[in-house]
């Protein structure tokens, strides 16, 4: 009989792990941070509770780092198998991880520079060259047929429509001739998207791990369009500049696409727009190669003498002495720097440039977990601790939700209506307390299906 334990996304909605435990092999599906407050941090430095060497295979959904994020910690503690995605999350891998250990070292030696940290000295999780030799496990699926990974174990990818790579992941377990199928939805996209390509309707399985970030929240359907431009011109009305934390893969690409439309069409004035964030350039390069994920017509864009995704005012400043000078900046500008919740990256040094000044916007264009800064200042804080220094909070707030690249609840529920047959069981995961349990009571609300709210460590009889 095969078991699946939630090693992580259960009661939260970061560290993203599920582990499938068949005929005495092991096949874990994601391995991601946790992210938000210090309770679930702290797990990241905890053992995980299965012995990483007697894992078989890895199997990813996509590249967010509360999806791929601890990975480097689990080849240092002895994972040795193949890792597999599709060809767009490995090359965003490629790019994600380097760049998370670098942070985790940079932010170590900061803490010992200022001694802040409780610890002494303070460490990094893992480091820049440990990501780096974890990329060495990394494979690329052929996506065109059903991946076997050994007798028991048969993996297929389906499109999950929120952002580039992003895939759900079906898998067959064969066991005493008999085989179930085991669905995960990883982080399901948005109905209609802006860029990136609609998730697909599964035929169905017999277990379904269902997240539920917007469980009890439906997305606002005003012209979200017209309210950026705004923000933007009160802001630059002011004298000041809208500083926006924002996700280098996905987030920051639909901000720059949208940049642009309202631009062309003169909605918005062409300000200068700096993305200061090396992985957010680096990403929407691959926009290019991974055609297959999004609709964009980049042979035009390219041909009509635009970077995809930019207009002549965008910056693009990759360097630390290019971030560095934008503190000198003093007429409006639009700076989009990672990360999307402000919990690490240079985005933390504008932040605290900018917070205390009323002319200032900070803008959030995605979700905030519960323990972040980017969910603290969103809150209404009236100071945030930003390297070791209460800073105070001046500047202007504002909250764009239409970006998500999650489904709310309402698009959720009509996607598991399209299935061809209900699951036997679906687990909701990936979702705080309130949302997981809101989900559940309208799957049985509209639905009629058996749904049950996962714990961390839970582990169950398939």
């Amino acid at each position: 009989m095969a078991d699946l334990t939630f090693l992580g996304a259960a009661g939260t909605v970061t560290g993203s792990k599920y582990l499938l435990e068949a005929s005495g092999e092991r096949l874990m599906i994601d391995c991601g941070l946790f992210q938000g407050h210090k309770e679930l941090r702290l797990r990241n430095w905890s053992p995980l509770p299965v012995v990483p060497s007697s894992i078989q295979w890895l199997v990813l959904t996509h590249a967010h780092l509360d999806h791929i994020g601890y990975i480097p910690r689990l080849v240092q503690e002895g994972f040795h198998g193949p890792i597999w995605a599709s060809p767009g999350t490995v090359d965003l891998a490629h790019l994600i991880l380097p760049d998370s250990g670098h942070l985790q070292e940079e932010d170590a030696q900061f803490a010992n520079k200022k001694g802040f940290s409780k610890h002494k000295p303070a460490l990094p999780l893992y480091t820049q060259e440990e990501a780096v030799r974890s990329l060495e496990l990394f494979h690329a699926a052929d996506e065109s047929k059903p991946l076997e990974l050994s007798p028991h174990f048969t993996v297929r990818f389906l499109r999950a429509g929120h952002i580039l790579g992003a895939r759900m992941v079906e898998v067959s377990i064969l066991e005493n001739g008999k085989t179930v199928k085991v669905l995960f939805s990883g982080d399901v996209g948005r109905f209609p998207q802006l860029i990136i390509r609609e998730p697909t309707v599964p035929d169905g399985a017999d277990y379904l791990l269902c997240e539920s970030t917007y469980g009890d929240r439906l997305h606002p359907t005003d012209d979200f369009h017209l309210r950026l431009a705004d923000i933007v011109k009160s802001t630059a009305a002011r004298g000041g500049s809208v500083i926006i934390p924002s996700f280098a893969v996905g987030r920051t690409q639909e901000l720059l696409y949208l940049f642009r439309m309202l631009i062309s069409e003169q909605k918005m004035e062409s300000l200068p727009i700096h993305v200061d964030s090396p992985m957010a350039i680096d990403a929407t390069d691959l926009y290019r190669k991974h055609r297959e994920d999004h609709n964009l017509e980049t042979d035009e864009l390219e041909a009509g003498g635009l970077r995809l995704f930019a207009q002549p005012n965008v910056h693009f400043d990759r360097s630390v002495e290019q971030s560095k000078a934008l503190n000198e900046c003093h007429f409006p500008t639009v700076i989009i720097s990672a990360s999307g919740m402000a919990t690490g990256g240079r985005v933390l040094h504008h932040l605290a440039r900018c917070l205390p000044d009323h002319r200032n916007t900070v803008l959030f264009v995605g979700f905030q977990a519960p323990g972040t800064r980017g969910h603290i200042i969103q809150s209404g804080a009236a100071t945030i601790k930003i390297h070791g220094q209460e800073v105070p909070i001046r500047a202007r707030r504002e909250s764009i939700e239409n970006l998500s690249a999650h489904a709310d609840y309402r698009e959720i529920l009509n996607w598991l209506g399209k299935f061809h047959s209900p699951p036997r069981k679906t687990f909701i995961v990936h979702g705080e307390p309130h949302a997981a349990e809101s989900l559940k009571a309208k799957i049985a609300e509209q639905l009629g299906w058996q749904s049950h709210v996962a714990s961390y460590l839970e582990k169950v009889a398939l």
